[in-house]
């Protein structure tokens, strides 16, 4: 009703990069971490890239007093690097893996190996109306190289899942909130489709009052653990931690202020991460209820199509665009590693037949020494393996390429026919 209070909501997001034996004085930030979320008393974090089990561990004890509530995701071979804690309790959890992440033979950015995901916890809020906000955690491919960025068309199938995933499992919410590092840009197309198919809001948009980095920037050339070279067609810094939020059914949601951390953390001389935490402050009120009829009042309230907007459409277009183009490169890799594996199975059975003409009696005697043909029939047995495991993967990324591209193509064909 008009009359009932508002509840508010102190979100905190943070790529904590607290990767085990690799980032520098991982230990010693994940206590600063812990210190300040303890003094600080947010309602909601929300934290990626906690790598170690142990880390997290940690950072439960020290905040069981002020967070009763946590979850850790278990996910891919190193693990998801997603947590939340939570002053709500936490009703069900769900974690949805996305289906292409990289690639495993890139073990320098090991993407593939920790499973990329988005972590879903239901929460009871404090509110005597029960109001219900499913906070979301997540993080997406990195990008590593903008100007020729090959893996642009996973973190496409990675944003068009994780909307998908929005629609479709915030029915019975009033709230959403999500939160983490997406790894794009504001203008970039991955967060326009997200965006705009599913009616997210951008706490730094649409903050009353904004208190940190110029440009609400996330990753600046100021913060120490930065590797600014990554940073030089980008003076100032890149923003790619995100807070987003709407609301559902009959409520309102308002960012009234938006900070971020700006380099080192208070009394300290290192910060908590090489990326700046995110904190927001949300102000929620139940606004009476939706209006019903014709097409549903929110996207996420039921599966059919987002109310059309003018560039929705457009957006959708690109997005598929790039995709295809994806699409198109990994069925040319797949032809290759198939091609490779064809080849070493036909050396395998020259060799099998010059070996079984010496037993035979059908040679005068083996034509190679014999330590080269063992070695040539072990290079060409392993080069089978290995281009048979990779043209698998590749069939699976074809596959998923596809069904993503396919997913799109209904889509926009129901924004344009929609009137």
């Amino acid at each position: 009703m008009e009359g009932d209070p508002t509840l508010q909501l102190r979100v905190f997001d943070l790529n904590c990069w607290a990767i085990r034996y690799l980032s520098k004085r991982r230990q010693e930030r994940v206590q600063l971490i812990g210190d300040t979320l303890r003094r600080e008393g947010f309602d909601l974090v929300l934290l990626q890239e906690v790598w170690s089990e142990q880390d997290y561990s940690d950072l439960k004890v020290k905040l069981g007093g002020c967070y009763p509530f946590s979850h850790y995701f278990h996910s891919g071979v190193i693990g998801s690097g997603l947590c939340i804690f939570s002053r709500f309790p936490i009703l069900d959890t769900l974690l949805y893996q996305y289906s292409l992440n990289g690639y495993p033979y890139m073990l320098q950015h090991g993407d593939w190996f920790c499973g990329k995901s988005v972590g879903l916890v239901p929460a009871w809020g404090c509110w005597h109306h029960g109001h219900f906000p499913p906070p979301s955690s997540c993080q997406l491919h990195a990008e590593y190289c903008r100007e020729k960025d090959a893996y642009l068309p996973h973190r496409l199938v990675q944003a068009w899942e994780l909307a998908q995933f929005i629609r479709h499992t915030s029915k019975a919410a009033d709230v959403v909130v999500l939160g983490g590092d997406l790894n794009m840009h504001p203008e970039d197309v991955g967060i326009r489709l997200l965006r705009g198919w599913t009616g997210l809001r951008d706490a730094f948009a649409e903050a009353t009052r904004f208190e940190g980095c110029e440009d609400g920037c996330t990753l600046v050339p100021d913060n120490c653990f930065t590797v600014n070279s990554e940073l030089l067609p980008f003076p100032l810094g890149i923003r790619i931690d995100y807070i987003l939020y709407k609301a559902v059914s009959s409520f309102t949601v308002k960012c009234e202020e938006l900070k971020t951390t700006t380099g080192t953390a208070p009394g300290m001389d290192i910060p908590f991460s090489d990326h700046e935490a995110v904190m927001a402050t949300l102000h929620i009120r139940r606004q009476g209820q939706a209006a019903g009829g014709g097409w549903c009042a929110t996207p996420l309230s039921c599966p059919c199509p987002p109310p059309a907007e003018p560039t929705l459409a457009d957006v959708v277009t690109e997005a598929r665009t790039e995709v295809g183009v994806g699409l198109r490169a990994a069925r040319r890799q797949r032809y290759s590693v198939g091609r490779m594996a064809v080849l070493a199975l036909l050396l395998l059975l020259l060799q099998a037949a010059a070996a079984l003409g010496v037993l035979a009696g059908l040679a005068d005697g083996q034509p190679f020494p014999k330590l080269s043909f063992c070695l040539l029939a072990f290079l060409a047995l392993g080069v089978l393996l290995l281009a048979t495991g990779l043209h698998l993967f590749h069939t699976m990324e074809v596959k998923m390429l596809q069904g993503t591209e396919d997913q799109m193509r209904m889509a926009l064909r129901a924004l344009q026919e929609r009137p």
